[in-house]
């Protein structure tokens, strides 16, 4: 039976997998920031028909608008994410697991300031409008927003499958934390803030961010000595 205090390693993804999946989170991050940063023409057509098409719609909705704007400033605001990441880090901690809590806490931190990096270094213009129905700072990509989502629900996921959570409990987190992920990013470009490829983007690193953690938190652990005879 596995202890109150510590995950059972068991469940932690194997390091070549999850290191395979940062790879490729990686390596597709870096082909979507290529063509953004060299404004590729197909995909800024695309940007801008999406944006068009949602920002019309926006406008002749004000009841929506302001529903959007309460789950993207308030449940799905970047801070509320952190927060719960960092309640997760507090709890570990506390219970003795204290070198998966500093990994958590690492995972959090890089997050934030991979994108801020990036948003600086890349300084991609947001969409403009004559009537915009919402406003944010900085530059658009990739989207802090998605990647603080991306990442906090998928750490929680991580360490739920860790502690061994019962298949009602794992089927109700992967919903909330996919209603999460995809309703955040839905919100930030049906508000006219962010581009399409922003939000990808920002998925894309996050989900790198998240699998590189389980990689190293599972090469940091302890090696078990072979028993007798091996």
């Amino acid at each position: 039976m596995p202890s109150p205090h510590f995950p059972r390693t068991d469940r932690s993804p194997r390091p070549a997998s999850a290191l395979a999946t940062a790879a490729a989170g990686t390596a597709l991050f870096v082909v979507l920031l290529a063509l953004v940063a060299t404004e590729w023409p197909p995909l800024m057509a695309l940007d801008r028909a999406v944006a068009d098409s949602l920002h019309r719609h926006a406008v002749g909705e004000p009841g929506l608008v302001r529903a959007n704007r309460v789950l993207t400033d308030w449940l799905w605001d970047p801070w509320t994410m952190r927060a719960l990441a960092a309640a997760a880090a507090i709890v570990l901690w506390w219970r003795g697991a204290r070198l998966l809590a500093l990994w958590v806490a690492a995972a959090t931190l890089l997050g934030s300031l991979l994108q801020q990096g990036l948003k600086a270094a890349v300084d991609r213009e947001r969409p403009r409008w004559p009537d915009p129905v919402d406003t944010a700072h900085f530059s658009a990509f990739p989207s802090g927003h998605a990647m603080t989502a991306v990442v906090s629900c998928g750490l929680l996921l991580w360490l739920l499958r860790l502690y061994g959570a019962g298949p009602a409990l794992w089927a109700g987190a992967v919903a909330v934390a996919v209603v999460s992920m995809t309703g955040v990013a839905a919100t930030r470009v049906y508000l006219g803030v962010h581009w399409l490829t922003d939000v990808v983007g920002g998925a894309l690193l996050g989900v790198a961010v998240v699998a590189l953690t389980a990689a190293g938190y599972a090469w940091s652990l302890p090696r078990q000595a072979p028993g007798p005879g091996v």
